[in-house]
């Protein structure tokens, strides 16, 4: 009976830890492509392996020249010089359309992101502050992330891309601008039909998108009509600022104003300023010296 009763017990004790071992496996790496490379950022696709991605994912950056200078080894946490962004809850910045996109990805199920643009995105954390460097050659590579923050999956391969170069007719990203505004060549703009004081777009470009559709939006159209009234050609862009001037309408942007709007109507409006902005679309991304238009005559007064 002493030895029945043992057994039983360590059945028992088998047991209790079971759940526990089954739940610290790892879960199956996830797949990784690059889709394209502006000057700020680049555009990736995570796919889930057959256990999908339950705790979500993160991506792994750094220049070419410091992964050749590690031997082509990716370095522990924390090395100085590398980016990492943990994508592990709900983004409702780039949605590609949806209201919002989940992290957490089921079996085999594909996602864009974009790293170097991940400032306004929510359910990321990480140096999302940090944009890409233009004309720079970057590495990445990615892992689904474990339970607990443990037991992550394998690393995918190393990709290598080559951000965007600097354009003479070219733009800046929102992250410039809102870093340089002693180089602003106008003093006020209007988004949708209300005005704003320099000092009240530098306000919105500093407020937290927080899930609101209308934030994020105006801060890719204030970087796109820095840009035009700076000189870079709007041939491909006019067409989606005066788009995103309607849907904004008389909203008033946070902080000044409480508007709101969707993330899911916004969305595709704010990707194409935001590529537009970053060098994919149009005349190409600037260096980091100031591009002066060739005449301020036209600046003046142009979005005003």
């Amino acid at each position: 009976m002493r030895h029945l009763l043992v057994i039983v017990a360590s059945i028992a004790v088998l047991g209790a830890f079971a759940p526990a071992s089954r739940a610290q496996t790892a879960p199956d790496p996830v797949g990784l492509q690059i889709v394209s490379a502006g000057h700020g950022k680049a555009r990736l696709t995570v796919t889930a392996g057959a256990s999908g991605a339950p705790y979500g994912f993160q991506i792994l950056w750094m220049s070419t020249d410091q992964f050749a200078s590690l031997g082509g080894l990716w370095p522990a946490p924390g090395t100085p010089g590398e980016g990492w962004d943990a994508y592990t809850g709900l983004g409702t910045l780039n949605t590609w359309g949806a209201s919002a996109v989940s992290f957490q990805l089921a079996p085999y199920q594909p996602l864009d992101i974009e790293i170097g643009d991940t400032f306004d995105e929510s359910g990321v954390s990480g140096t999302t502050h940090i944009e890409l460097l233009g004309g720079t050659g970057y590495v990445f590579c990615a892992y689904a992330i474990g339970p607990g923050g443990g037991s992550n999956s394998a690393l995918t391969g190393t990709l290598q891309e080559f951000t965007t170069q600097q354009g003479s007719n070219c733009t800046y990203t929102q992250g410039f601008w809102k870093n340089h505004a002693s180089d602003w060549p106008v003093t006020s703009l209007t988004l949708g039909t209300v005005s704003y004081t320099a000092t009240q777009l530098m306000s919105i470009l500093n407020q937290s998108v927080a899930g609101n559709g209308l934030v994020s939006l105006a801060h890719q159209l204030i970087a796109a009509k820095l840009n035009v009234a700076m000189g870079a050609d709007a041939t491909s862009i006019a067409g989606t600022i005066s788009s995103a001037d309607a849907a904004i309408g008389s909203l008033v942007v946070p902080p000044i104003g409480s508007g709101f709007l969707p993330p899911g109507v916004t969305d595709p409006l704010t990707q194409v300023l935001d590529d537009y902005n970053n060098g994919e679309t149009g005349p190409g991304h600037c260096g980091t010296t100031l591009a002066r238009p060739s005449t301020w005559g036209a600046v003046k007064s142009r979005y005003r």
